[in-house]
């Protein structure tokens, strides 16, 4: 069968490296003398998966480093005053954040990285700094994906090489939160912390869940990490990283696309929405992901060949991939139970028999239906959530997180008959005795997000 197949990505050659000239992470044959090590990367990536979310903006500084650093504006090697300069630049942006980012592991990696290469470079803390610069657009040449591109980088044209048309599946993560997979589950889960959606041969993305309201059980998605691995001569690894109030148009690196591999347009970032819509295509696995924040919180949907989505090594391992495997039993919520039993009575009467709490600032049962009734017409199961997330959460956001969250299934499915679906899926207690687990816990999740990556140092 054509197309990319079950293979781990990157080979022993390929190495995440941290240098002076290209920030704290990029891609590179071997580390130079100059790299700082092993341990500033792999606090990079554990920070990338935290419990909460935090208002550091530690990734902007290292962006606009690497903006100063990297490219046309890359210091010559003897250019040392220049390099200076945006090390400078790069330690005031670090101190302008600081007190925001106490305990955050990729600041302190930031800040003795700095220490390090300025007294490597003799550089001196007083004296001239560098304005941080965006990176150019391409030539309008380049903007599209070069004819000349390895095939390999086209999976729609590698597999028609060998087969029929792909069969494509949808995941998409929501609300308080509401899951749906790629076998079109569809599910509501606590599921507080971090948790892997995806995590086979291609890419990993992981949420991260915080409470809505203090006390209360119900979170939303407040901190999404997609990770792009590296894939033979199409792309580098790449990381895109959106947290609340900051939608990224770019990848962690200040770059759009997939770095300088021939194929390298092949994975692409638009920004539909400005701080509101953003699109990545990855064509070279066929997938296109969608991430939108509504509100204060993110929304997530992705477009993958069935392929792809079970590409993966492992399969007892797969248990943390909630978008194959769907959320562990002890994490769902049967909110269809509390939508009948509110239904009626009004949401303040039952909040103590509800599985979800309700929140000091709700609305009534009648106005949560005529809102959510206005943009869903049509009462399935995204109008359903639509209602429970009003009663739990009080926050009209929640209207638009699920109307949009329709939308992108109407856009993304491939079964046009499947796109409203009007029964929830709950796994039966009998789940466990299939090995897998019922409440994989959050650090967990991310530890083996995190050791997926390992085969890149090695």
């Amino acid at each position: 069968m054509g197309g990319p197949g079950p293979r781990r990505a990157g080979t022993s050659r390929e190495r995440l490296v941290v240098t002076g000239r290209a920030g704290w992470m990029g891609m590179g044959r071997g580390a130079g003398r100059s790299a700082l090590g092993f341990w500033p990367t792999l606090a990079f990536l554990l920070c990338s998966f935290p419990a909460a979310t935090s208002p550091c903006k530690i990734l902007k500084c290292n962006s606009e480093f690497w903006s100063a650093t990297s490219g046309s504006h890359a210091p010559a090697s003897d250019d040392t005053p220049e390099f200076c300069a945006a090390l400078r630049s790069y330690a005031l942006c670090t101190r302008r954040t600081a007190r925001t980012c106490r305990g955050d592991l990729a600041y302190h990696s930031a800040v003795h990285g700095i220490e390090d290469l300025m007294s490597q470079h003799n550089c001196s803390k007083d004296g001239p700094t560098s304005q941080p610069r965006l990176h150019t657009l391409p030539p309008a040449g380049d903007s599209q994906e070069r004819s000349d591109s390895p095939e390999i980088c086209h999976y729609e044209k590698s597999f028609h090489k060998h087969s029929a048309t792909p069969n494509y599946t949808h995941c998409g993560l929501f609300g308080d939160p509401h899951l749906r997979t790629f076998t079109d589950r569809f599910q509501t889960c606590k599921v507080q912390g971090a948790w892997p959606l995806i995590d086979n041969n291609y890419l990993n993305v992981q949420v991260t869940n915080t409470p809505v309201l203090p006390g209360s059980a119900a979170t939303a998605t407040s901190k999404l990490t997609i990770i792009f691995k590296n894939f033979q001569e199409c792309v580098d690894q790449k990381v895109y990283q959106a947290e609340m109030d900051e939608l990224p148009a770019a990848f962690v690196d200040g770059s759009k696309n997939g770095g300088d591999k021939h194929g390298a347009n092949s994975l692409k970032i638009t920004e539909k929405v400005s701080g509101q819509h953003v699109e990545i295509q990855a064509k070279y696995i066929g997938t296109t992901i969608v991430v939108r924040q509504v509100g204060r919180y993110l929304t997530f949907a992705v477009r993958m060949p069935e392929e792809v989505v079970n590409a993966v090594e492992d399969w007892d391992s797969q248990g943390l991939y909630l978008c194959l495997r769907g959320c562990p039993l002890n994490q769902q919520i049967d909110f269809q139970a509390f939508h009948t039993n509110t239904e009626g009575t009004g949401a303040r009467r039952l909040a103590a028999a509800s599985p979800a709490p309700t929140a000091p600032e709700t609305f009534p049962y009648e106005t949560a239906v005529a809102k959510c009734k206005e943009k869903l017409p049509v009462e399935d199961l995204y109008y359903q959530a639509c209602v429970f997330d009003l009663l739990t959460t009080g926050d009209v956001n929640f209207t638009l997180a699920a109307y949009y969250a329709l939308e992108d299934v109407k856009m993304l499915h491939s079964n046009k008959d499947k796109l409203h679906l009007y029964e929830r899926t709950r796994d039966l207690p009998g789940r466990a005795a299939a090995g897998l687990p019922l409440a994989p816990q959050p650090l967990l999740g991310a530890l083996i997000l995190l050791l997926a990556l390992l085969p890149v140092f090695c």
